[in-house]
């Protein structure tokens, strides 16, 4: 079934819900000042964050299974509900899943910019905004483009597979950050100064404006995620092509990444495995799409499967297996 359930009412519950959780964010940023998190209280808000995604996903289910929906049968929108459902679910993972590798990146920002672990909270507050601002752009794109060219779903594919093949290439992140062509590109368009001003993203220095590491490390991460949107849109698309669905599962992963990354940054090491089973996730991602042009469909529930045992797996695997001295 092709699902199209997005409706004025369905974006405005989305809406809401998406500004009161930003807004209750903000008001917790703003109480308890900046302060290095800890791993309590980031566990606490990656349980709040996935809770609030796991209620919507039953509230949705909920809506299409008992709404009003003329010339549905009772079956057909049980059917509905339930596709939707899934969907949501195994797109929430799979954005989830593959956001682990913006978190061994945003690890590396901030080491590059020397920013302190209190003042690390403020920047990926304002970045995930940016972050939500753009995947919702996307999407709205990639919709658009699928709709009128399906084509494009085998060259999103194709692509998958590539970036799941050279991520197991990938060995030295911190290599390629050093070349700073984008710092560089950032830094000549823009006044930025190498001293940190508290918590603040511009200071004032001999009379100028100009902007701090904290500025500059939250331009690199927003750019950085819109490299990484590249991958995730396009594999959500891959579960289904209905865009409220790609939207809110897509969105509700990104609301905590932040806590996600408190949650896993001191364990990033012992997870040497993972970039090995993103890449895994990738190729079949790409390959399930890939398939659609043979007219083979592997169900949902077989993805959202795969992906989980893949993920775990991998985190299995790392815990057993030391990494390799350097």
């Amino acid at each position: 079934m092709n699902l199209d359930i997005g409706s004025p009412f369905l974006y405005t519950v989305f809406a809401i819900a998406v500004l009161i959780m930003i807004a209750v964010d903000m008001l917790a940023l703003k109480q308890t000042g900046d302060h290095k998190v800890s791993t309590k209280e980031a566990l606490i808000w990656t349980l709040i964050w996935v809770t609030v995604a796991l209620v919507f996903n039953g509230w949705l289910y909920w809506y299409l299974a008992h709404g009003d929906f003329p010339g549905l049968t009772a079956a057909e929108q049980q059917a509905q509900a339930t596709e939707a459902a899934v969907d949501f679910l195994t797109g929430y993972v799979l954005e989830k899943s593959l956001s682990i590798d913006n978190i061994f990146v945003f690890l590396l920002i901030f080491s590059f910019f020397k920013i302190p672990a209190k003042f690390q909270r403020r920047v990926l507050v304002y970045g995930i905004f940016a972050a939500i601002a753009l995947r919702v752009l996307m999407v709205l794109v990639g919709s658009a483009l699928i709709s009128q060219f399906e084509w494009i779903l085998y060259v999103f594919g194709a692509f998958l597979v590539y970036t799941g093949f050279t991520m197991f290439k990938k060995h030295d992140e911190e290599e390629n950050l050093n070349d700073k062509w984008l710092i560089r590109t950032v830094k000549n368009k823009f006044r930025f100064t190498d001293r940190l001003d508290a918590e603040h993203f511009f200071t004032i220095e001999n009379g100028l404006r100009y902007g701090t590491p904290l500025l500059l490390a939250l331009i690199v991460i927003t750019i950085s995620d819109i490299i990484f949107a590249v991958d995730s849109v396009p594999a959500i698309f891959a579960i289904t092509k209905d865009p409220f669905i790609v939207m809110t599962s897509n969105v509700f992963a990104i609301l905590g990444l932040r806590a996600m990354y408190f949650l896993l940054a001191d364990m990033a090491d012992r997870f040497h495995f993972l970039q090995y089973g993103l890449a895994t996730i990738l190729i079949f991602i790409g390959g399930k799409m890939l398939l659609l042009a043979l007219d083979i469909h592997i169900p949902t529930w077989i993805s959202l499967s795969v992906v989980l045992l893949i993920l775990v797996g991998s985190v299995v695997i790392s815990l057993k297996r030391k990494p390799k001295a350097s």
